[in-house]
């Protein structure tokens, strides 16, 4: 009978790959020979030690299931592991050992059994366990036969499990090798393919296959809605309730958490019920019932999420989160490319503007070599000019209107190692309030009403540059501390914008007026003016640099006589005596036209100057002054003189003369009259 059953034992062995079948089988074959009540498979995990039951047969059902896996050292099993040896517990109620295990089997109304080692010529596999519902000893002849079985059964766990791990190592091979292609798939769609949607019609089927899903999509974040907006979809079977285009929202649709989060999302039905409910609804007609979003992140930035939907439940295991992962990256990589790339397409057809628009800006009649004068005050400043330039500081040139402030400032830039980069200038007192943030920091499309496009601002205009702000003093409070921000952090926002713009700028600030005054009358921010007061430059007035004026006639009769085709070839020397006499309240600004209309006079070779003008403000009393302007000037100095200097109040200059303070100030800005002149009214 036993070497028939051994037959028998060898012929299941034959038949079976799966152990719990084998095991079952051999039961049956065994019950004639050696009665048991129970046949059990227990395999050791090296790992961690501990013998995990694969199969157990018994006769009667059990009560409860049995504990899959104990340590090594506290089971009987692990003992005949261990030792190599049959184990024989004959009466489990006589048994200290193995507490734990014993209880569950007399629970179950088993009272003895006997452990047998699995082991092949190559390792130790575990032991295989017989047990009976009655105290018995295991006769000698009995564990002999039951060795042998163990025996035929160790080589058929043997080469089960070297199968299963054959067919585990193929299945991976092969969910490698699909996985390996698609990201091939997806690198050569990154370098072939700019736009999205060809981009993700490369990549989409191969993903639904691979993972036996129905849905795809693209899911990018909107900053001008804060929404998550599908912009590519691939869904053959769909109904149509989810469509492109589909907007969704960041805080309730689970594509909008994982890129809230930044963590891949597993969905099943019962969290897709949880989300927003419209987007419910679509979901639930489309009859999905698991998903996954993982997040596209592109170095530090996230774009969106690449999302992938089934009809069956719990689609997505773990490994495949890894694996998706891994393909988002170089997904967010085409996605960018693709972003960029349509960006590129918008802003094509501006650049031509654009361009025009830089050069009109940063077009200059002068240059730093026709900064014309040799007297000492100009003199010191082309020293400041020249200590200043090679640095990156901010310079604040401080000065009457028409003194050649611009003129300073393009020297500095031109002295500097950003010469052969922009130089832009912006007029603040020339911009509407309203417009001047749009100007300095530029918009996003629909950030104001006709914002119908998006619109580089001046700091990035002069990225790596020099930009040149004159009167700086007009910028308005509410504007200063973001101004004052890109001067600290070298970094803003564009109006209606969500992303940080990052620049490389050089400023140069310049204003008529007196800041200490303005930041004292809560005008002018002080931590703005103290950032743009780290090296101040004050330009002269040209009644101060007298020494000058012969220079600067000569240079302003040769430009223009070049423009209008005249030959010119001297200045008269009493026409020069009263142009230097005269103390041009309008500064060079107002030599320069001076002299341009001279020119337009001027007949032969001698410059013809009208005289008459000069010599009249120069001779005559104060109240025969010649020109309206200088008359203007002189009315207002004799009424700062007589008011000791005090604009406002009641005996104030600007009652004296019948208007307003602001516009007696505004005035004197126009006229060049010098705030030392001002001084506060006393405090009552």
């Amino acid at each position: 009978q036993q070497t028939q059953a051994l037959l028998g034992v060898s012929e299941v062995i034959a038949q079976h790959r799966d152990l719990v079948e084998m095991v079952r089988d051999l039961a049956t074959r065994l019950y004639p020979v050696a009665p048991f009540d129970f046949v059990s498979l227990v395999l050791h995990e090296p790992e961690r030690d501990l013998m995990r039951l694969h199969v157990l047969c018994t006769r009667n059902p059990l009560k409860t299931p049995a504990p899959d896996e104990r340590p090594a050292h506290e089971s009987p099993a692990g003992w005949a592991w261990r030792r190599q040896e049959p184990l024989v517990i004959p009466d489990f109620h006589k048994e200290s050992r193995y507490e734990g295990l014993l209880t569950y089997l007399r629970q179950e109304g088993f009272s003895s059994a006997c452990w047998l080692p699995l082991t092949t010529a190559q390792r130790r596999l575990g032991a295989m366990g017989f047990g009976s519902n009655a105290p018995r000893p295991y006769r000698r002849a009995e564990l002999q036969f039951l060795e042998r079985v163990a025996r035929h059964v160790a080589l058929a766990v043997d080469n089960a499990l070297q199968f299963q791990k054959v067919e585990s190592y193929q299945l991976q091979l092969a969910r490698e090798r699909d996985r390996l292609r698609l990201l091939l798939e997806v690198n050569n769609a990154l370098i072939a393919r700019r736009n999205l949607h060809d981009l993700f019609a490369a990549i989409s089927s191969s993903l639904r296959q691979l993972f036996q899903c129905e849905y795809a999509s693209l899911a990018l974040f909107d900053p001008a809605t804060q929404q998550m907006r599908l912009r590519a979809l691939d869904f053959p079977t769909g109904k149509g309730f989810l469509d492109q285009e589909l907007s969704l929202p960041l805080e309730s649709s689970p594509a909008g958490m994982a890129f809230t989060t930044r963590k891949p999302l597993v969905l099943g039905r019962a969290e897709l019920d949880r989300v927003a409910p419209e987007l419910a609804r679509r979901v639930a007609a489309e009859g999905l019932c698991s998903g996954v979003c993982i997040p596209l992140i592109a170095g530090s930035n996230a774009l969106g999420t690449l999302n992938l939907a089934s009809r069956r439940e719990g689609a997505f295991t773990q490994q495949d989160v890894d694996f998706l992962s891994q393909v988002a990256g170089q997904i967010a990589i085409a996605v960018e490319n693709a972003l960029a790339y349509r960006e590129i397409v918008e802003i094509k057809d501006k650049l031509a503007e654009e361009k025009l628009y830089l050069e009109d800006e940063i077009r200059t009649e002068y240059n730093s070599e026709e900064m014309i004068g040799d007297s000492p005050a100009w003199q010191r400043i082309l020293e400041q000019v020249k200590t200043v330039a090679p640095t990156n500081s901010t310079v604040l040139i401080l000065g009457e209107t028409g003194t050649g402030k611009e003129l300073v400032a393009r020297a500095i830039h031109n002295w500097s190692t950003r010469r052969a980069a922009t130089f832009v200038k912006m007029n603040c007192a020339a911009i509407p309030a309203g417009l001047l943030e749009s100007e300095l920091f530029g918009h996003e499309k629909g950030a104001f009403t006709g914002a119908i496009d998006r619109r580089v601002g001046r700091f990035e205009l002069a990225n790596r540059g020099t930009l040149f702000l004159d009167e700086i003093g007009d910028v308005p409070l509410e504007l200063q501390p973001k101004l004052l921000r890109v001067l600290q952090e070298q970094e803003f926002e564009r109006l209606g914008g969500v992303s940080t713009v990052r620049v490389d700028v050089r400023l140069v600030a310049a204003t008529n007026r007196d800041l200490s005054r303005m930041v004292a009358e809560r005008l002018f921010r002080s931590d703005l003016f103290y950032r743009l007061n780290i090296f101040p430059i004050v330009v002269p007035p040209l009644r101060e640099r007298p020494e000058d004026i012969p220079h600067l006639v000569r240079y302003f009769a040769q430009k223009y006589s070049r423009q209008m085709n005249r030959r010119i070839e001297s200045v008269p020397a009493s026409a020069m005596q009263a142009m230097v006499r005269y103390p041009w309240p309008g500064n060079i600004r107002e030599l320069e036209n001076f002299i341009e209309r001279a020119v337009i006079l001027t007949q032969g070779s001698e410059l013809r100057i009208p005289v008459a003008e000069l010599r009249a403000h120069a001779d005559a009393a104060p109240s025969g002054i010649s020109t309206l302007e200088a008359a203007e000037r002189q009315h207002i100095l004799r009424a700062l003189e007589r008011s000791r200097g005090i604009i406002g109040g009641p005996g104030g200059a600007a009652v004296r003369l019948g208007i307003k303070r602001t516009t007696l100030q505004s005035r004197m800005r126009r006229l060049g009259i010098p705030n030392r002149l001002v001084r506060s009214a006393p405090k009552s």
